[in-house]
């Protein structure tokens, strides 16, 4: 009786698990760069003196969708996304390099460059970039930043900064909590030539809503199934103890 609902117990716990990660996912069906999460289960042996018959669902992270989203073209000289496989260098909450694929980029008042959420966007020296007054701005195609100074419309571009680019190895990549990637051995990433961006093009998220939906069904379902034999291995024990009394 007991293994049946220990079973259906960790099952149903682990089900809670992988709804919150696949409600994640949904939540940032609309997010610029967004990669989704991979979430599966696994059955696990109970380990332990008397315990060889007994097993365990496990859900876990096998790791990150890092396949590219939907291109959307905005116009907006700030928006940027970057062909093939590469990343932005930028700095977390934490003042550590990171690297995303969001290129919805800003800048405050203060001419920092930023990304839409906030995160000081790195130049190829690793330093946060801070852009002056200009009447013009291009990003090139290797992500060098030209700019026209304000009070002279007819001054040519000059080049000002570049854009730090990356493109580690993506066996050696994690998504942090954060939603930003990060490096596995913390080794460090150097501006890599061979990535390529367009200007007024914007990443989306990876995550297929509908797929998204479908799963969110599934598991509830499952969720569902396990609840019912708990429900049922209670009244089997139910009906068990009223049979010894008899």
């Amino acid at each position: 009786m007991d293994r049946s609902l220990f079973i259906a117990m960790s099952g149903a716990t682990q089900t809670l698990l992988a709804q919150s990660a696949n409600a994640n996912n949904l939540a940032n069906a609309q997010s610029n760069g967004f990669k989704s999460d991979l979430e599966q289960f696994r059955s696990m042996p109970v380990f332990g003196d008397g315990y060889p018959t007994r097993v365990y669902a496990q859900a876990e992270k096998p790791g990150t969708d890092f396949s590219p989203g939907a291109l959307q073209t905005t116009g907006n000289d700030l928006d940027v996304a970057i062909k093939g496989n590469g990343f932005f260098a930028v700095r977390d909450n934490k003042g550590k390099e990171a690297y995303t694929r969001a290129g919805d980029f800003k800048m405050t008042a203060e001419g920092q460059l930023q990304t839409g959420s906030g995160l000081a966007v790195l130049s190829s020296e690793g330093q946060p970039l801070t852009i002056p007054v200009t009447t013009q701005l291009s990003i090139g195609v290797d992500g060098t930043i030209s700019i026209r100074p304000a009070g002279d419309a007819n001054a040519p571009l000059i080049n000002f900064a570049k854009l730090k680019l990356v493109k580690p190895d993506m066996k050696n990549i994690e998504k942090g909590l954060d939603g930003l990637v990060y490096i596995k051995d913390g080794s460090p990433q150097v501006d890599n030539a061979e990535v390529e961006v367009s200007q007024g093009v914007i990443e989306g998220s990876n995550v297929n809503a509908i797929g998204a939906m479908v799963k969110m069904i599934e598991l509830a379902r499952n969720f569902e199934m396990q609840t019912n034999i708990m429900k049922n291995a209670k009244e089997n024990s139910a009906a068990s103890t009223k049979l010894l009394q008899m």
